[in-house]
Parts: C-alpha cells; sequence; structure tokens
C-alpha cells in the first residue's frame, strides 16, 4: 500500500486513461498520481505502453478517454501551444537524447529557450554553459556536435536541454538505455543530485533495476492495461505473475540484493 498523501500534493493526476492502437487497448481506464517533489519510476513489459503514458501526459499522444491534469491544468487532448504554459515548467529528456544531429550541443540546449523566450543569443550561450556545468560537462561540449559525444554524454546534453527552462517537473525515457553500467550508475547518481538540489519532481520511465533501486520513492508498474505502484518492498510481495518475477525472479533479486 501506498502512504496516504495529501490530493493537493499532486503535481500530476491522471484519471481514467484510455490508449490504444486498433482494437488493441493498453491503457484501461488507469488512475495515477504523482506527486511533488517525489521520483516515480514506470516499468512494464514490452508493449504495455510505459512511452505512450510519458507522451500522452505531455500532449504528444492524444488518448481516447480520460483525464490528465499537470499543475491542475487539463493536457489530454490539447495542442502544443494551448498547454505552452505547462510546456514552461516541464522538461524532458527522451531516448539517447534526442539530440538534432545538424546542431551544436549548445545550440540543442537552446532549441526550447529560441521556441519560448526572446533572449538575446549571449544570454542564451550563457545559459547553454551553466547546463552543460549541471549535468558535469566541460563549456567545450558546447561547440561539439552528437555525433562527437559518448552515449552518456549524448544523455547529459540531452537532460542539459530538458533543464533549460528550469522546470519544475522532469519527464526521462529510459535515461540509462544503452549505457554501460558504470556510466549508468553515474547517471543515476546524477539524476538524484539534480532531484534534491532542484527540488524536481521526476516521472522516470525505465526498465533498469539498478536504476529504479538508486533512484526512486515509488514504482508505478503498467500490467495487463492496469497500474499498480508502490514501493519496491510492496511490489515484490505482489502476485500478479509478472510484477512478481520482475522484483523477485533471478535478475530482481541480484539486483535489488536479495
Amino acid at each position: 500500500m501506498d502512504a496516504p498523501r495529501k490530493n493537493d500534493d499532486a503535481v500530476i493526476r491522471i484519471r481514467g486513461l484510455v490508449n490504444g492502437f486498433g482494437d488493441q487497448i493498453i491503457h484501461d481506464h488507469i488512475d495515477l498520481d504523482v506527486y511533488k517533489g517525489e521520483v516515480l519510476g514506470v516499468v512494464g513489459g514490452s508493449g504495455t505502453g510505459k512511452s505512450v503514458l510519458l507522451r500522452s501526459i505531455v500532449g504528444l499522444n492524444r488518448p481516447r478517454a480520460g483525464s490528465i491534469r499537470v499543475f491542475g491544468q487539463e493536457t489530454a487532448g490539447f495542442e502544443a501551444e494551448e498547454i505552452k504554459g505547462l510546456q514552461l515548467r516541464w522538461g524532458v529528456l527522451f531516448q539517447d537524447g534526442a539530440l538534432f544531429s545538424s546542431q551544436t550541443v549548445a545550440e540543442n540546449i537552446q532549441v526550447p529557450l529560441r521556441r519560448w523566450t526572446n533572449m538575446s543569443q549571449a544570454l542564451m550561450n550563457e545559459i547553454a554553459a551553466v547546463k552543460l556545468s549541471l549535468v558535469g560537462l566541460s563549456r567545450e561540449v558546447a561547440l561539439r556536435h552528437p555525433s562527437e559525444l559518448s552515449g552518456g554524454m549524448r544523455k547529459r546534453a540531452g537532460l542539459a536541454r530538458a533543464l533549460a527552462l528550469d522546470p519544475e517537473l522532469l519527464f526521462l525515457d529510459e535515461p540509462t538505455a544503452g549505457l554501460d553500467p558504470i556510466s549508468a550508475a553515474m547517471f543515476d547518481e546524477l539524476v538524484i543530485g539534480l532531484q534534491e538540489s532542484l527540488g524536481l519532481t521526476v516521472f522516470m520511465v525505465t526498465h533498469d533495476l539498478d536504476t529504479l533501486r538508486a533512484t526512486t520513492d515509488r514504482i508505478a508498474v503498467l500490467v495487463g492495461g492496469k497500474i499498480r505502484t508502490g514501493t519496491i518492498d510492496a511490489l515484490r510481495g505482489d502476485s500478479d505473475p509478472w510484477i512478481h518475477e520482475y522484483f523477485s525472479g533471478v535478475r530482481g533479486r541480484a539486483a535489488l540484493g536479495a
């Protein structure tokens, strides 16, 4: 059981969400709250719609039914321009950083600044340098292109772009996918440090048990079109076969130290 939380603590409140493709329903009237200041990990098997859920919250996927409220404002079914104010309050790191290959790292970080502000180029350059420093990259990286970076550096550069507008809410889509264990652990430490220092609320899609153990306060599991939430310890005792195998199978016991 989740610890009781006050309703006004919820940064994201989802009620009755339905998503599907053709005749296949992947989210069947799911409810979910994400609370201010927490790191929520989202897991599930292939095809359960982890990234679809993230994309629905940020307005990139139009759900079939249900309500999604972020900072109290409805996002389900709204176009980007209609939720502009919310987009200034969140940042998104997509898989592999999703950087524009033709632009330098600095230019990538400045994309949201150009879209949503009227800052001078000099100020944007300075902000890019500050954000690079925040994620542990040097100023020299600003002039490189994504193809010149390692996988871990691309993730950090993408995170710098996600932080460009000083968001309150951070969405991470498989942030450690493709990284070696050392780089993944370093990225986990970075996320924890940023969450604590900036007071972020973090919604993180991941399959990485080590990341879940190191960073999350709660976990939401997508299974059978529904969603279950709890701490790792609580979910390890869940009766659902997939959840039990995920957290208490051989790999789960190894990663979670049981």
